[in-house]
């Protein structure tokens, strides 16, 4: 008989969320697969677990999959874990499962810590809709580009970030999302555990380069509005429409930057963005 995969969530910090069931399985399986066996051998002696172990990382991940598939289909019983929290969220994992699920092994989860879902259920933001993204791309260039992928997007935005990027992320999400309410939560379980709320302003500030943050990091940022939702499925009507709601700002009496910063705000546009399309929309008017 074939044996099972089981995908065993580890604690991402007190070792107390261990569950019963997990620390059965860990117990009862021939091989245990993780990232960094030293890390995990370290978890497994808290508990007195001898399980044999292999590393299963993001550089021989391919190779170990069907190597493990293998010993899979001759019946051993294999867990997979990850340093800290749920295997395959943003961990290594997919090519085992996809490996087993093609040899026909029955894949069992066993459910337990996961850092995004933890900070998300205590940032004080909606979390009956949310996305989570993973880890942003390190270059400026493409961390704005998918920022401005999931601007439309109408439900929370989940990201997990490395401290020393936490201030540029913060800046960049600030100008192309707009100042929206956000949570940074950082080493969560932990002795220093820190969930800082706030718009994404009050957070770049805080989190600023001369105030170097430390810790695994989860960023939660509010989702798209109705007006940012339809800036997003009708683009092309974006300079209209922000003209249109400077010009209403204006005659409230507003000031014309501060008109224009809180209209491209509530769109969901760059200021420098909103800036050019204000001017491209002035040269089309005809000359009186």
């Amino acid at each position: 008989m074939p044996g099972t995969l089981f995908i065993v969530a580890t604690p991402i910090g007190n070792l107390e969320d261990l569950t019963p069931r997990a620390l059965r399985v860990l117990g009862e399986v021939d091989l245990i697969a993780c990232e960094d066996t030293r890390h995990t051998r370290g978890l497994l002696n808290r508990f007195g677990i001898k399980a044999k172990t292999i590393s299963y990382h993001e550089h021989n991940e391919r190779e170990r999959a069907e190597e493990l598939g293998k010993l899979l289909e001759a019946g051993s019983n294999i867990a997979i874990v990850s340093d800290a929290g749920t295997p395959l969220v943003s961990d290594p994992g997919f090519r085992i499962v996809r490996a087993a699920i093609e040899r026909r092994i029955q894949v069992i989860p066993i459910p337990g810590p996961a850092a995004f879902v933890a900070a998300l259920i205590a940032s004080g933001l909606p979390a009956d809709r949310f996305f989570f993204a993973g880890f942003l791309p390190a270059r400026t260039t493409a961390r704005r580009a998918m920022l401005e992928e999931l601007r439309a997007i109408p439900a929370t935005l989940v990201f997990y970030e490395a401290p020393h990027r936490i201030a540029a992320t913060l800046k960049d999400a600030l100008n192309v999302l707009g100042d929206r309410t956000a949570a940074v939560a950082r080493e969560l379980t932990k002795l220093h555990e820190e969930i800082t709320r706030g718009s994404l302003s009050e957070l770049a500030q805080r989190f600023s380069e001369s105030a170097p943050a430390r810790g695994e990091m989860v960023l939660i940022i509010s989702g798209a509005n109705q007006t940012e939702i339809r800036a997003g499925d009708n683009s092309e009507d974006a300079p209209a429409r922000l003209a249109a709601r400077v010009a209403e700002l204006e005659g409230e009496g507003v000031d014309s930057k501060v008109a224009l910063k809180k209209a491209a705000r509530e769109l969901g546009l760059k200021r420098a963005e909103a800036y050019r399309l204000i001017v491209a929309q002035k040269k089309r008017r005809p000359n009186n």
